[in-house]
This record gives C-alpha cells, sequence and structure tokens, in this order.
C-alpha cells in the first residue's frame, strides 16, 4: 500500500487556498505545523444550480502535471507530485487530523476530487461522508468508494458547461488529474436586497452582494493529512 503524508513541517507543501477565479490561488497560514484556512472564504460560482451548488475552498492540492508548479510560490514543492503517488484514488482512504472553530451555517467540510476527461473538468464532491471540524483534535478518515450514491457530480452553472460538466465517478477517481480538494457545501448564498435578475445567472460577491451572517465563519487547522491507496 502506497502512502502520501503531509504534516506541514517546512511548509504547505504544495497545498494552497483561493482568493477568487481573477486572483487566483492565495498562501495557507503555516503555523506551529499546521496548515491554517480562515474565514471569509471565497464563494466557488462555479457550479452554481443548475449545477450542485456553491462551496467554499479551504485547501487545494494539485495531483498531477506542470500546474503544481506553477504556484510554489504560493504553496511550496508539491511534495506529492513529487512522490510520484500518481492519480488513481480509486478505493483510496484519506485521513485528516484537524481542528478549529467552525459556525457551520448547515455546510460541511467534503472530499472534493477533479479530473479533466475529453476536454471537460468533473468534479465529484463526496456528500455521503464528510469531516467533522471539532474544537479538540480529532483524526477522520473517508474513503473513495466508487458508489455514486455517496458522491455528487457538481456539475457547472449555466454558462460553464464548455469545461465543466458530468464524466462517471469511475473514470474520474481513476484518474483524478487535476487536484483534491477539502471545501465547505452546501451554502446559503442570498443576495443582500432585491436583484433583477436570477442571482444563479450573476456571480455573488461580483455582481451583487450577499448576506455574509448566513455563511461559514471560522477557522480550521489541518495538522496532518494521509492517503493510503490499495497496493
Amino acid at each position: 500500500m502506497a502512502t502520501y503524508t503531509e504534516t506541514f513541517g517546512k511548509d504547505a507543501g504544495g497545498w494552497f487556498g483561493w482568493i477568487s477565479n481573477s486572483q487566483g490561488p492565495k498562501p495557507l497560514e503555516i503555523r506551529g505545523g499546521c496548515a491554517i484556512s480562515r474565514s471569509p472564504w471565497w464563494i466557488d460560482y462555479n457550479h452554481a444550480p443548475p449545477g450542485a451548488g456553491y462551496m467554499h475552498l479551504l485547501y487545494m492540492l494539485f495531483t498531477a502535471g506542470a500546474a503544481g508548479e506553477h504556484h510554489r510560490e504560493v504553496a511550496g514543492a508539491n511534495r506529492y507530485i513529487a512522490g510520484g503517488l500518481g492519480t488513481d484514488f480509486t478505493d483510496a482512504r484519506i485521513t485528516l487530523r484537524l481542528k478549529g472553530e467552525l459556525v457551520s451555517r448547515g455546510s460541511q467540510l467534503h472530499l472534493l476530487c477533479q479530473g479533466v476527461h475529453d476536454g471537460i473538468c468533473t468534479g465529484w464532491l463526496l456528500t455521503g461522508q464528510a469531516f467533522e471540524v471539532t474544537s479538540d483534535w480529532s483524526e477522520q478518515t473517508v474513503h473513495c468508494v466508487l458508489d455514486e450514491q455517496q458522491w455528487t457530480c457538481l456539475g457547472s452553472r449555466h454558462d460553464r458547461a464548455d469545461f465543466y460538466g458530468r464524466t462517471p465517478l469511475a473514470t474520474v477517481l481513476a484518474d483524478v488529474n487535476t487536484d483534491i480538494l477539502f471545501v465547505l457545501h452546501p451554502l446559503d448564498v442570498a443576495p443582500m436586497g432585491p436583484i433583477a435578475d436570477d442571482p444563479h445567472t450573476l456571480r455573488p460577491e461580483r455582481d451583487y452582494p450577499v448576506w455574509r451572517s448566513r455563511l461559514p465563519e471560522g477557522y480550521v487547522m489541518l495538522d496532518e493529512v494521509r492517503i493510503e491507496f490499495p497496493g
């Protein structure tokens, strides 16, 4: 069994946060061997209805290709890609050691796996299993089972179907060639005041203000990420 372990002892090891579509990645706060992500978080609107909805992107890691080097200044050297661990996440077990203070407001912390196949980027969110953020350290594991009932395909907002879409879970898990993320989903995105158009055709906090009081708040401290791949 091959195993990847990141303890954030020196730097982020390739992990990063996200500012916005226009501004791109942001560095995680690394303190005492922990990678810390704090609110307010950007609202990812790429999968607004008719997609699976809005998300906060707390932690991201490229799993293949030169993209892992593009953000070296932000995230440090990508130790996952350097370790040659591959992109087959079928039946992989992902364990986090984490704690924090989170006002979740109905959201949960989930694993997201993304891959590009035949020109379409597909994201599968492991909504059947979640990580719980508690005030004390805990170690929790999710299992990348090949069962679409435990996953939610993100799909696409109305105007991004040329890039985002749906590829079978088996195809994506066998080749997660883009990235893995830990995200908060779902989000209660509500316009602050009336707007003339369908809000899902617009971009929250870019085209209209939102009630931040309805979104998750807090911080998450990630002490270790461990991924165990079947032999």
